[in-house]
């Protein structure tokens, strides 16, 4: 019989060198306004698309997540609405130092988890991901970069982050790649459900495929999204 996790609802996997819900720590860094503005090497959508399921993939798997900001009144704007909205009543530790792992708050909050691999992503990637990064895995954590939820001002900049902290010693990952690791096996229902509502949420064509799969092949109902209900003003605008 399978060990059980801390969370009731999935059973607890092997490590031997993976990522599992229980061996890891996640931390969104400056996804705020104009750090997004910034960003030119990915589809800006796409970032906060990827963002947002990754946050909601790492809430479905009980993962602690650091949540952190730089400069938010000053210059870069709050956090998204749409990552806040995925961590209700959690509030990001701000920071005025570009490299995350200069604050004492947050490393503290790192620390805290208790775990040693670290699942980082951010904007913009040369620095305010590559530089915790390495010092990270200069203090001894494993460190994995979530790409597809970070961003840079170019493409070369991104790209000569991700050559840096790879040469480092960082992984790269991808948040689809990295809920699917959680996930491990289709077997485990505790988890399914709530993986499928990210998957036909928020990637595209597999989402689809599966949809497809559920109502065409197997016959099931379609799925039903809330019904959208446009707006209503609820005060005059200056």
């Amino acid at each position: 019989m399978a060990q059980q996790s801390s969370n009731g609802n999935r059973p607890k996997l092997s490590e031997k060198g993976l990522l599992t819900p229980d061996n890891c720590v996640v931390a969104l860094i400056d996804h705020q306004g104009q750090m997004l503005f910034g960003t030119s090497n990915f589809d800006r959508q796409g970032i906060i698309n990827n963002t947002v399921a990754f946050g909601k993939a790492a809430r479905v798997f009980d993962v602690p997540v650091v949540l952190s900001t730089v400069e938010t009144k000053s210059f870069s704007g709050n956090m998204w609405p749409q990552l806040r909205a995925v961590f209700p009543g959690q509030e990001p530790i701000e920071r005025s130092s570009m490299n995350s792992w200069d604050d004492k708050n947050f490393v503290a909050a790192i620390e805290k988890s208790g775990r040693k691999k670290i699942l980082i992503a951010g904007l913009w990637t040369e620095t305010c991901v590559a530089l915790p990064t390495v010092q990270a895995l200069h203090d001894g954590y494993e460190v994995y970069v979530v790409e597809d939820c970070c961003g840079d001002v170019s493409q070369l900049a991104h790209d000569n982050a991700m050559k840096r902290v790879i040469q480092a010693g960082a992984k790269p990952v991808t948040s689809l790649s990295v809920m699917l690791e959680w996930q491990r096996d289709w077997a485990h229902k505790g988890t399914y459900d709530a993986v499928m509502d990210i998957v036909k949420n928020h990637y595209g064509a597999y989402g689809i495929g599966v949809e497809y799969a559920y109502t065409m092949v197997h016959g099931a109902p379609a799925t039903k999204f809330p019904e959208y209900a446009v707006p209503v003003a609820v005060a005059a605008h200056k």
